[in-house]
């Protein structure tokens, strides 16, 4: 049971003098519950929700049934999993209209005083996502996080369709790829395998698509704070860029009996228009620094926003537009380099992704096998630099697949569908290797890889339908939309005076020089007493 302080001040109703000022004096004295939180000592602490994202550091531990409430003045309460969507004491049941795209003033004035800190906790960085200069993460050190909705009861459904079911997508349309190759590959010649299965896996991949899109297009609608907070979110913003590249796998997976064997060029223009604006826009941001600068947001997930430039490149030269798809392959290759040296190197201290989100690791395959595979598609032939890229892909399926146990206890869930397109372009990487490399060890490790990535596809897709319309599991509250943090203290950050600073810059390098001498004269002369004194 939550434990709430309120200061209650007993009204008197004599006319003594004396008693009012001593009232007003008690008044004036400080209230230890009125005390701003000590800070507590940096603890590692983990937000286990679904998809929440980034483990919480420096927060204060707290039991499962336990949350933390801070009061305001006017008595309302709105953190805490229970305390949620509280006015007067009272709960409101039901009441969602913070995250609707049309809420008037009126119907959410009580809630008002949280949507001013929800706004603050995504509106600190400039619109652009880069931090305003001076601000440190240090400064949030007094923040705690809060609920915005109730946790004891079920959202409505758009609320809880996260941007993550693209992820369902890309499985499906890589593996229409995937036994296109098998069907039409010198080196997969010898199974005989009809194209049918890759035309009923095109249709498949094509309708999940489209209710996909339409479902999340109503999200947009009618919950765009909740899209807003998604694109915000250091894991989700990359699957942004998931419908975009499921299009381009259709493009090139289509069948011969639905698409012609050259495409227009406008169909690479409208899937890699939006992916490559994406890409300005977050690569800007790592870039530039601030909040979202890579070394902080960096994240398995991050190599999908890599990847569409190897896709990209390889509908270029599908198109016949080898140009473009140099220039894609080249921008691919030098961020994926230095994703993947930011994810090799980071801290201890940096944030770790919760366990449920562990599927996302097998990303580190895709970027790789699709470089190898744009490459063999821009240059017509599997040469060294595809086969270089192919065989770190491999070293990262083996490394991977030996840790057995980092991919387990965890429950079932849309980031599970993770596993299936790396490991079909690490089979569709290893049929191009085995096209040019002919042998029983290259077509046996084709086969196998092929293999696991199609049952992989298969088991989840009906693990997908069970829970999904059957157990009705699939979708839980969204937790990681509705975390927002809430100043416990209002500090207010010191700062250097423009004339302070203009002063510093007007001093000569001569008096710069002739200070730092002084100090040094200074420090030597009681380094000298020192030695007098022994």
């Amino acid at each position: 049971m939550d434990t709430n302080f309120v200061d209650i001040h007993e009204v008197f109703n004599e006319e003594d003098g004396v008693q009012r000022v001593t009232e007003k004096a008690e008044r004036r004295k400080p209230n230890k519950f009125r005390e701003a939180p000590k800070r507590h000592n940096r603890s590692l602490s983990r937000q286990v929700s679904l998809e929440t994202g980034f483990a919480v550091l420096g927060r204060e531990s707290k039991s499962k049934d336990e949350r933390k409430v801070t009061l305001t003045r006017n008595g309302r309460s709105f953190g805490g999993f229970t305390a949620a969507n509280r006015v007067g004491g009272e709960p409101r049941k039901g009441d969602f209209s913070i995250f609707r795209t049309k809420s008037t003033l009126g119907k959410q004035n009580s809630l008002l005083p949280i949507r001013k800190e929800c706004d603050a906790d995504f509106h600190r960085s400039d619109g652009h996502g880069h931090g305003h200069g001076g601000h440190d993460e240090s400064e949030h050190r007094s923040d705690y996080e809060d609920i915005l909705l109730p946790k004891d009861e079920i959202w409505p459904f758009l609320l809880r369709f996260p941007i993550g079911c693209f992820g369902i997508c890309l499985g499906l349309s890589s593996q229409a790829i995937l036994w296109r190759a098998l069907a039409t590959s010198p080196a997969t010649k010898f199974l005989h395998v009809t194209p049918i299965i890759n035309l009923v896996l095109w249709c498949l991949a094509f309708a999940v698509l489209i209710s996909i899109t339409f479902t999340y297009v109503l999200k947009c609608v009618f919950y765009f704070e909740a899209v807003r907070r998604e694109y915000f979110h250091p894991v989700r913003v990359n699957f942004f860029f998931a419908p975009w590249i499921v299009c381009m796998f259709l493009a090139i997976g289509a069948p011969s009996m639905v698409a012609p064997e050259r495409l227009h060029p406008a169909i690479w223009c409208v899937f890699m228009g939006p992916i490559f604006f994406l890409e300005l826009k977050i690569y800007g941001q790592w870039l530039s620094g601030g909040k979202r600068r890579l070394c902080k947001v960096a994240n398995p997930s991050t190599h999908l926003s890599v990847v569409g430039n190897f896709v990209g490149s390889i509908l270029a030269s599908k198109v016949g537009w080898l140009e473009p798809a140099k220039f894609l392959w080249a921008i691919g290759i030098s961020h994926y380099l230095v994703v993947f040296v930011t994810l090799y190197q980071r801290l201890p201290t940096s944030e770790a992704l919760p366990k449920e989100l562990h599927p996302v690791y097998s990303m580190f395959i895709a970027a790789p096998s699709a470089a190898s595979i744009a490459w063999e598609a821009i240059y017509g032939e599997f040469d060294a630099t595809s086969r270089n890229c192919y065989f770190i892909a491999l070293f990262l399926y083996i490394s991977l697949v030996v840790r057995i146990n980092f991919f387990r206890g965890f429950r079932f869930s849309v980031a599970w569908w993770s596993y299936t397109f790396p490991m079909t372009t690490a089979s569709l990487a290893t049929i191009k290797y085995a096209e040019q490399v002919p042998c029983a060890q290259s077509k046996a490790l084709a086969l196998i890889l092929s293999f696991m990535s199609s049952t992989m596809v298969s088991v989840l897709f009906v693990s997908t339908l069970l829970h999904a319309f059957v157990w009705r599991t699939l979708f839980p509250n969204d937790l990681a939309i509705a975390i927002t943090k809430t100043r416990q203290t209002k500090e207010k950050k010191p700062f250097k005076k423009a004339y302070d600073i203009r002063r510093w810059t007007k001093q000569s390098p001569l008096s710069i020089v002739s200070a730092i001498k002084k100090h040094t004269s200074a420090y030597k002369e009681l380094d000298g007493e020192k030695e007098a004194d022994r």
